[in-house]
């Protein structure tokens, strides 16, 4: 989504900030920012309608938790020191800090950025990223541009200038940044998304052709437009390539040729890179499930939030009462809570995937620093297993279930909500649901993601015990909880 200036006089401000500069291929985001003189900081101003910012999400709250502002609050304590470096800015310090991984560098050559007019296929903008943080630098550029989650607001915008100051600050950017980062893409939340263009050779996007939002039920076909991408998967992609000549325009939609995509010789110095030139296709595989995961994570704690706070102000409900049970809840509100839900069950368990195509998996694997970086992370049962290794023939992961289901970020859904994910997710492991929207997940499968999930889950109900324990499964022990109730 592009937003639109209302004269041009407006146009830098629109084209301020872009979280598509960390994870998109298309699409314009801004954050009100002003350039301050040399060695000064970006001042972001918070001013302006920005959506949620009432009760109850209040989205521009300054209590925050997520690994931003906690960082912050380090540096501000003198716990944690920005080192900056003459190559690279900030970016390499700012990784180790956040622990992004080096290996999950992917690079797009879009001028879809603020800094647009320093990237290009010579100069692709990289981008890095964790369970919890994207991190987006361009070669040279004026700023790092960060989204961090937080565990009950989702996706917090900042900004860190790359001059060199004496006390760097990360900026929280929110104003402009929401007028894009709140729309269908994201679920209607502040939140991220992946794109796929045709960009023309330059990098720009060429004029009404078709764009794709890129999630894992997406056609590797349509993935990847403007990227660059290392490895076996790029050759299924539309990666690597641009349109060298632009289809002619037509106000007939209908009869508008797509425009035809030839290879893209690699052109640009990899040394300039802190991964060299490698885009890790793993990499933006797994990037394409997580950036809707966490938007989905984050509709369902709206929802539920909102719903709550709408029985309390129809006076349904007392202000600060405990969550109420969801068969408790009036049918509007069980709808409310329920549908998010039931999506975010789906894509947890990756229903619908797009298959691989039967790729030679230890290839692609050995392959990718990022895929055995990712995969070391994972905690582990009994067997050895973990929702965190790699299938790569015909789907992304060996057993289909989010790694986010370990965030903070999921266990901070609010009751209702997360006692209703818990309790649907048991019955469709255990085999009790199944309904033709699960019927692609083999019974083999939901054992062995029951199974990892009772050994390696903290915080599981007590009911998933109880099914452990009739069922003479390994199951973590129940957390004990000492000292008085507060």
């Amino acid at each position: 989504m592009i937003a639109r200036p209302n004269s041009a006089a407006r146009a830098p401000r629109r084209r301020a900030f872009m979280v598509a500069g960390l994870l998109l291929a298309a699409g314009l985001a801004g954050a009100f920012y002003l350039v301050l003189p040399a060695k000064a900081q970006i001042a972001v101003r918070n001013q302006g309608y920005v959506p949620y910012s009432d009760a109850p999400i209040h989205y521009r709250s300054l209590d925050l938790s997520d690994p931003v502002a906690v960082l912050q609050k380090e540096i501000d304590r003198g716990d944690a020191k920005l080192a900056y470096e003459e190559e690279h800015g900030y970016l390499k310090s700012v990784l180790d800090l956040l622990k992004v991984p080096v290996d999950s560098q992917t690079l797009v050559f879009s001028k879809t950025s603020f800094q647009y007019s320093k990237i290009s296929p010579e100069h692709p903008r990289a981008l890095y990223y964790n369970d919890d943080v994207y991190v987006g630098s361009v070669h040279g550029g004026k700023a790092v541009e960060i989204v961090s989650f937080d565990p009950m607001q989702g996706a917090i915008f900042y900004l860190l200038d790359e001059h060199k100051v004496d006390k760097p600050v990360f900026q929280r950017a929110e104003l402009d940044c929401t007028q894009c980062h709140i729309a269908a893409g994201t679920r209607g939340i502040p939140g991220v998304l992946l794109r796929s263009v045709y960009p023309l050779k330059p990098g720009t996007l060429t004029p009404r052709a078709p764009s794709f939002i890129t999630d894992q039920t997406s056609a590797l076909k349509d993935r990847w437009g403007g990227w660059y991408a290392s490895g076996k998967l790029a050759k299924a992609t539309m990666a690597n390539a641009a349109v060298f000549t632009p289809p002619p325009d037509t106000d007939d939609d209908a009869a508008r040729p797509v425009p035809q995509l030839e290879p893209l010789v690699q052109s640009f110095d990899g040394s300039k890179y802190l991964n060299g030139g490698r885009s890790d296709d793993v990499a933006l595989l797994v990037l394409a499930h997580q950036t809707q995961m966490h938007n989905l994570i984050t509709l369902t704690n709206y929802q539920t939030r909102l719903g709550l706070y709408a029985l309390e102000q129809s006076g349904q409900r007392a202000a600060g009462e405990a969550a109420p049970s969801f068969e408790s809840l009036p049918d509007a509100a069980q709808q409310q809570i329920a549908k998010p839900a039931e999506q975010l069950l789906r894509y947890l368990l990756f229903v619908g995937e797009a298959p691989l195509g039967g790729l030679k998996a230890k290839e692609v694997i050995g392959a990718s620093g990022f895929a055995k970086e990712f995969a070391a992370r994972g905690a582990r049962d009994s067997k050895g297993r973990s929702l965190r290794d790699f299938d790569l023939h015909d789907r992304i992961f060996q057993y289909p279930c989010s790694y986010l289901i370990y965030s903070s970020a999921f266990d901070a859904l609010p009751e209702p909500a997360k006692g209703y994910v818990y309790r649907r997710l048991l019955q469709i492991l255990s085999g009790e649901d199944k309904s033709a929207d699960f019927a692609g997940l083999k019974d083999k499968d939901r054992q062995a993601i029951l199974s990892i999930l009772l050994e390696t889950k903290p915080g599981l109900p007590p009911a998933w015990r109880d099914y452990a324990a009739a069922h003479r499964l390994k199951a973590l022990a129940a957390p004990i909880i000492t000292g008085s109730a507060r």
